[in-house]
């Protein structure tokens, strides 16, 4: 039997290096995240600590602590109001049609970028298609009103000129909901396209390759082989837009509607900014605004639970 050799100097060094903590042998990369954990504990978890004015009737000179709680009042107030039914089901209607809509947009073009062949030509596209994300709803107010103005707006010079009548785009009940979703794909189907482009990028050359010699044509190409294999990122991002189903997008409601699309266009942020900030009642708007959260929350749980049954990875 042969002695047992010592452990010399060099063996346990080398043990202490491989039961090292991970926190210490990957000290780099922790480092390299807390930036992003330090902005997420400051602009994310810190303001959590103002949903306190949900319960509370808040006043400035008394501060957060100091203020009167009032407990469940402003949500009693919140649901008793004869408008809330109506723009609770405006936010659901408004966010179900860009859901329809605009969620399949992306998808589409980044496919139809995918399968360009110039590569000059291809980068012009995908940079004209994001440019718009860029451009501050404020702004794409103002073009809105100015193509579809009845009087002066392109859109109307050119039914004018085929014999018909101007309409008025942005005082119709029925026509208004279909501007916000439209103008709200013209402004983020490019930039939502990055994502399923850089999927897209990932999948094996060889898997095309070997369709096209099997006599696949593009179509077949992108219906057994692209959609499947970009679909865990398609299930994810579906699953973070359904968290934000209540979000109906505030900023561009508040700047194209007007009082006569109310019945059709007021969601519940512009509802709340108008009635309750307008008359300075802070908790009421929390208390909005926390409802906004947990349905959110709730949906998402919900979502997510229904994608693993599914077979799906999900968010978590």
């Amino acid at each position: 039997m042969k002695a047992s050799v010592p452990a010399t100097s060099s063996h346990l060094l080398t043990s202490k290096r491989v039961n090292r903590h991970p926190l210490l042998k990957y000290w780099d990369l922790y480092l390299m995240v807390l930036p992003a954990l330090v902005f997420l504990l400051v602009f994310k978890y810190g303001p959590m600590y103002g949903v306190v004015i949900a319960f509370k009737d808040y006043n400035i000179m008394q501060g957060v602590l100091a203020s009167k709680w009032v407990g469940l009042q402003y949500f009693r107030e919140l649901f008793m109001f004869d408008e809330f039914p109506r723009v609770v089901i405006n936010t659901l209607v408004i966010s179900l049609m860009k859901l329809v809509v605009g969620f399949p947009a992306p998808i589409l073009l980044a496919l139809l970028l995918n399968e360009l062949r110039l590569v000059k030509f291809k980068r012009w596209v995908q940079t004209f298609t994001y440019l718009p994300h860029f451009i501050s709803w404020v702004v794409i107010g103002g073009i809105a009103v100015d193509l579809l103005s009845p009087s002066s707006g392109i859109v109307n010079k050119a039914i004018q000129a085929f014999g018909g009548e101007p309409i008025f785009f942005l005082t119709s009940e029925k026509l208004f909901r279909w501007i916000l979703v439209y103008t709200d794909v013209w402004k983020e189907a490019g930039w939502g396209a990055i994502i399923y482009l850089a999927a897209l990028l990932s999948i094996n050359e060889e898997l095309f390759q070997a369709a096209t010699v099997d006599g696949a044509g593009r179509l077949r190409q992108i219906w057994h082989i692209s959609l499947p294999s970009i679909r865990s990122t398609i299930i994810i991002l579906l699953l973070l837009r359904i968290g934000h189903l209540l979000d109906a997008g505030f900023e561009q409601v508040l700047v194209m509607y007007n009082p006569t699309v109310y019945d059709v266009g007021d969601i519940i942020d512009t509802y709340v900014f108008r009635v309750g900030l307008g008359t300075m009642q802070f908790g009421l708007t929390t208390a909005a605004g926390l409802f906004k959260s947990v349905i959110g929350c709730v949906l998402l749980v919900i979502a997510n639970t229904l994608a693993r049954r599914m077979g799906e990875e999900g968010i978590y």
